[in-house]
C-alpha cells in the first residue's frame, strides 16, 4: 500500500492526519533523539543542583566535558562582564574550585547547609544536536552551622555538549544578580546596585519551537545550519520496535512527574484523602529512614502529624518542588524520582514561621490493572530545618545525630543504550488484522508520531513557560505577548483577560511604563534598581490525544530584589494556562493567574507575621488610573457574571476579597491522576481548562478553534458480566463532565504469559458511556486468566485499562 499525500490512519480508536513525509524510521529516530536530548540536558542540570546539596564536588565536575569552562560572577562589578567571574577549565580544577567556594557550608559538616534551588528551564537545541544552550534561575541558601550565612541569586546561561553519545555541561555560567545573609536579607549587586538585564541566548523566534521534524523547517532560526539532527544514528534509523519502546519511555515519564507534582500541591492545601488516593494499597511513607507502616492507615498517621486536614486561618503549608529527575525501569513497572523539597511553614495566629529543606527519592510503581501509576514509597531525607525568627545559620532545630547520610543518588540520566526492549510491550495496544505488512508499518510509524508529539508536547511547553518566566522578570511586555497564539488570552490580575497579542502587550505597557504601544519593550542595555522575579515551576502538563494542545498547572513563588536589603519576601501564586502549536511554535492560548494565595510583607517578617491588606501590591494605582483614562477595558472582566463563583476572593473579583493571612479557595483544571475523582475541596473547573470559556467566552475554547481539549484526568474502565447473560460483558467507561467516550473503541482480551489472544467481540462505546461485547472464540471459557478490557481513547479521553477477574 503507497501513501497517499496525506495518510489518515487509525490507531486506538483515533483518526490522524499525517505528513507521510514526517512517517519514516529516519526521521521518527531524529525527533525521538531531539526529544530525548533535552531530557538528558535538564537531568544533567538538576543533577548538578542535587549533588551540591550533598558536597559532592567530584560528582559535579563529571558533568563536565572534559575541556569545559565553569564561569562563575562575583557581583562585585561589571556583572555581564568576564572580568567579573572566576572562570575555571577542566574537571579537576572545577572539582577544586567548588570545594573551595563552599568552604565550611558544604551540606557535609554537622548542621551546614548548601540547598541550591535551579528550576524554570529553556533549552535551545542546535538544529544538528549536538550542541545546546539552557537559560536557569537559580538560587542558593547556604549556612555552616556556627552562624554564618549566604543568600545568593541569579541567572545561569550554560552550554552542553553531545561527546560519545552522553551530554556534558561545556559551558556553566552563572550571572549573580542578589546576595545577602539571613540576618539582614538580601539586596542587588553590581555597580551602584543597578542591575543590567541578563542577555538571553535564545531570540524570540527561538522561544517555543516545536522539537520535531514537522514544522521545524518553517520556524528554523536564521543561524541554523538547516541539518537536522544526524548524531550518532545508523543511516537507516532505529528500528520500529525500539522506536516504539522508547517514546513509550518518554510518555511514562511524564506520567510519573506529573503525579509527584500534582501530590505536592494536594500536600500544600492539607488534602489528605486526595493524597492518600495516590498510593498503592500497601504504599508507605519514609522520613530519615523510618517508615510507616503498610497502607492508608499508616499513611495517615503521618499526615496527621502535618496538622488536621484543611488549612484554617493564618495556616501556611507550602511545599515547593524543584529540579525533578525521574528514572524509569527499563520493563516501565516501577519509576524513582527525585529532587528538592522546601517546605515553608507557618501559622499567622502565633506567629511563627518553619523552613524545612528535605531531598527527596520517591518509589512508584504502575498499576497493571489500570496502566496508571501509583505512589509506593514517599521518601525523604531532612537536610535541615528551622524556625523561620532564628533562620539556619546556627544548624536549625534539629540536632545533629537525628540526620542520616544522604542516600546514594541514582545515575544523573538514563542513556539511550540503556532504552532497550526487555521483556516488553505497548501497555495500549491494538491488534487489529493488517491485510498487509506495509499497513502495520505504516500504522505503527503514525501511532509513534502521535506519542512522540505527546512528550515533545511536554517539553516544549516548559520550555515556553520559562521565556515567558523571564520575560515577565524584565517586564519585555512586547516579548511575552509573541508568546501567545493570534488567538490568546492573558489574565491582568486584578483586572481582567485581554485578547490577542497586541491586547496582551497594550495592557502590559501601559501598566508598568506608562506607554501607549503595542510594541514597547525596555531596552536590554537598561539598568534596574528592583527586578520582580516569577519561579514557574512545578508543573503538571496534561497534553490532548493529538499533541497540539496542553493544559499547563504551574506553581508561581514569588520575590523580587532592590537596592534596598531585606525589602523583599516571598509570595505565592497559581498559574492555569494552555498552550497549543501553532506555526511550528509551542505558544501561550490561556493564562489565568490566581495570586496571591499567601506572602510576606518583608524579609525580616517573612509569611507568618503579615498585616492584612486589601489591594494588591503588585497593581500600582497609576495603572487602574491609566486603565479609565484610555479605556483599556479588558475583554472579560474578573467581574464577569459567568465567573462570580470562580473569582469571587481574588483581588479584582467578587467581593469579600479573601487576603492572607485568610485562606482563599484554589482551584483545579484537572482530575485526581490515579483514581480520576474530583479535588475533595470541590474546587474543580475544567473542561475547558482555559477559565474565561466556561460562560464568559465559550468562543475562546480551544474545541471551538480547531484544537483539543486536553484529558482532564485518567480514563476509568469498569466491566461486568451483563445481567442475566453468561457470554456479554458490559463495559463502563467514564472520564470527567463534559468529556465523553463515545466512539472510543473497546477490545477484550486474555494474556496468556505475554502471549496476547482476542476475547471476543471489540466495538465503539455508545452515547452513554457503555458498550456491551459477547464472548467468543478459542479459550473463551475454561480458563480463569482474568480478562483485560482495553478503551483506546478519543478526541476526549485517554486509553485507559479495566480488568475482570469474575470468570462465570
Amino acid at each position: 500500500m503507497k501513501f497517499a499525500v496525506i495518510s489518515l490512519v487509525l490507531w486506538a480508536g483515533i483518526a490522524l492526519a499525517v505528513d507521510p513525509g514526517v512517517l519514516s524510521v529516519e526521521n521518527l529516530t531524529q525527533d525521538l533523539l531531539r526529544v530525548e536530548s533535552v531530557r538528558e540536558i535538564k537531568n544533567i542540570q538538576r543533577t548538578y543542583a542535587q549533588l551540591a546539596q550533598h558536597g559532592r564536588w567530584k560528582g559535579m565536575a563529571s558533568l563536565f566535558a572534559e575541556n569545559g569552562i565553569l564561569r562563575w560572577g562575583k557581583g562585585a562589578g561589571d556583572i555581564l562582564s568576564t572580568s567579573d567571574a572566576s572562570s575555571i577549565t577542566g574537571r579537576p580544577a572545577i572539582e577544586n574550585w567548588l570545594q573551595q567556594e563552599a568552604g565550611d557550608m558544604n551540606g557535609i559538616n554537622p548542621g551546614s547547609l548548601h540547598v541550591f534551588m535551579s528550576d524554570m528551564p529553556v533549552i535551545t537545541l542546535a538544529d544538528d544536536g549536538n550542541t545546546a544552550k539552557g537559560r536557569w534561575t537559580a538560587l542558593r541558601k547556604l549556612g555552616n552551622g556556627k552562624g554564618a550565612t549566604r543568600i545568593e541569586g541569579g541567572i545561569f546561561e550554560n552550554e552542553y555538549v553531545s561527546s560519545g553519545g552522553k551530554w556534558k555541561i561545556s559551558l556553566l555560567r552563572y550571572y549573580p544578580l542578589y546576595a545577602g545573609t539571613y540576618e539582614k536579607g538580601w539586596k542587588n549587586l553590581g555597580l551602584n546596585g543597578s542591575l543590567p538585564v541578563i542577555s538571553y541566548h535564545y531570540t524570540l523566534d527561538q522561544a517555543g519551537v516545536t522539537l520535531l521534524h514537522a514544522g521545524r523547517t518553517a520556524s528554523r532560526s536564521k543561524e541554523g545550519t538547516g541539518t537536522l539532527n544526524r548524531r550518532s544514528t545508523p543511516a537507516a534509523g532505529l528500528s520500529v520496535d525500539e522506536l516504539e519502546y522508547r517514546v513509550a519511555h518518554l510518555n511514562e515519564e511524564d506520567e510519573v512527574r506529573n503525579l509527584v507534582h500534582g501530590m505536592g500541591y494536594y500536600v500544600d492545601r492539607r488534602m489528605w484523602p486526595d493524597v492518600i488516593s495516590l498510593f498503592t494499597s500497601n504504599g508507605t511513607i519514609t522520613v530519615q529512614n523510618n517508615t510507616s507502616p503498610a497502607g492508608h492507615a499508616g499513611i495517615q498517621s503521618v499526615l496527621n502529624r502535618m496538622g488536621p486536614e484543611g488549612l484554617s486561618h493564618g495556616i501556611l503549608n507550602e511545599h515547593p518542588i524543584f529540579g525533578t529527575v525521574v528514572n524509569v525501569s527499563p520493563d516501565h513497572k516501577t519509576a524513582v524520582a527525585r529532587g528538592l523539597e522546601i517546605g515553608l511553614i507557618g501559622d499567622d495566629n502565633a506567629q511563627t514561621g518553619q523552613w524545612q529543606f528535605c531531598v527527596f527519592h520517591h518509589s512508584l510503581v504502575k498499576d497493571l490493572d489500570t496502566g496508571t501509576w501509583k505512589i509506593q514509597d514517599l521518601r525523604y531525607h531532612r537536610l535541615l530545618f528551622a524556625d523561620y525568627a532564628a533562620g539556619w545559620g546556627d544548624g536549625g532545630i534539629l540536632p545533629a545525630s537525628s540526620l542520616d547520610p544522604p542516600p546514594v543518588l541514582p545515575p544523573y540520566y538514563q542513556s539511550t543504550e540503556n532504552r532497550r526492549p526487555v521483556q516488553w510491550r505497548p501497555f495500549y495496544k491494538r491488534y487489529p488484522a493488517w491485510e498487509e505488512p506495509e499497513e502495520e508499518t505504516r500504522d505503527r510509524l503514525a501511532n509513534i508520531h502521535r506519542l512522540l508529539l505527546r512528550s515533545s508536547a511536554y517539553d516544549e511547553s516548559e520550555n515556553t513557560s520559562g521565556s515567558y518566566g523571564f520575560y515577565i522578570d524584565d517586564i519585555r511586555c512586547s516579548d511575552f505577548a509573541k508568546l501567545h497564539s493570534d488567538r490568546g488570552h492573558k489574565l491582568s490580575p486584578g483586572i481582567g483577560w485581554y485578547y490577542t497579542p497586541d491586547a496582551i502587550s497594550l495592557s502590559c505597557a501601559s501598566r508598568y511604563y506608562r506607554q501607549n504601544s503595542t510594541t514597547y519593550n525596555p531596552s536590554m542595555s537598561s539598568l534596574r534598581s528592583s527586578v520582580p522575579f516569577h519561579w514557574r515551576l512545578q508543573p503538571v502538563i496534561l497534553v490532548s490525544r493529538d499533541g497540539r494542545s496542553a493544559t499547563l498547572r504551574t506553581r508561581n513563588l514569588q520575590t523580587g530584589t532592590s537596592r534596598t536589603q531585606g525589602s523583599n519576601g516571598w509570595m505565592g501564586g497559581m498559574y492555569h494556562d494552555q498552550l497549543v502549536l501553532e506555526n511550528g511554535k509551542r505558544k501561550l492560548w490561556s493564562i489565568t493567574i490566581d495570586e496571591f494565595y499567601w506572602n510576606s510583607r518583608n524579609w525580616t517578617a517573612g509569611w507568618a507575621n503579615v498585616v492584612p491588606h486589601v489591594s494588591n501590591a503588585t497593581t500600582p494605582r497609576r495603572w487602574m488610573s491609566r486603565r479609565q483614562s484610555n479605556d483599556l477595558l479588558p475583554d472579560v472582566s474578573l467581574r464577569h457574571p459567568a465567573l462570580l463563583e470562580r473569582e469571587t476572593g481574588f483581588n479584582g473579583g467578587p467581593p469579600p476579597t479573601v487576603s492572607w493571612p485568610g485562606v482563599q479557595r484554589m482551584w483545579w483544571a484537572y482530575r485526581n491522576l490515579v483514581t480520576g475523582a474530583m479535588p475533595s475541596d470541590s474546587s474543580y473547573w475544567g473542561p475547558p481548562g482555559c477559565v474565561p470559556c466556561r460562560g464568559a467566552k465559550p468562543e475562546w475554547a480551544l474545541t471551538a478553534n480547531g484544537y483539543q481539549e486536553p484529558p482532564s484526568g485518567p480514563t476509568i474502565v469498569t466491566a461486568d458480566w451483563l445481567e442475566g447473560s453468561g457470554v456479554d460483558i458490559e463495559v463502563t467507561v467514564k472520564g470527567g463532565p463534559e468529556e465523553s467516550a463515545k466512539g472510543g473503541w473497546v477490545q477484550l482480551v486474555l494474556d496468556f504469559n505475554g502471549e496476547i489472544t482476542k476475547f471476543g467481540e471489540e466495538g465503539p462505546v455508545g452515547e452513554d458511556g457503555k458498550v456491551v461485547l459477547r464472548v467468543r472464540g478459542p479459550g473463551a471459557f475454561g480458563t480463569t486468566v482474568p480478562i483485560q478490557v482495553f478503551y483506546f481513547g478519543n478526541e476526549n479521553l485517554k486509553p485507559g485499562k479495566g480488568i475482570m477477574r469474575d470468570r462465570k
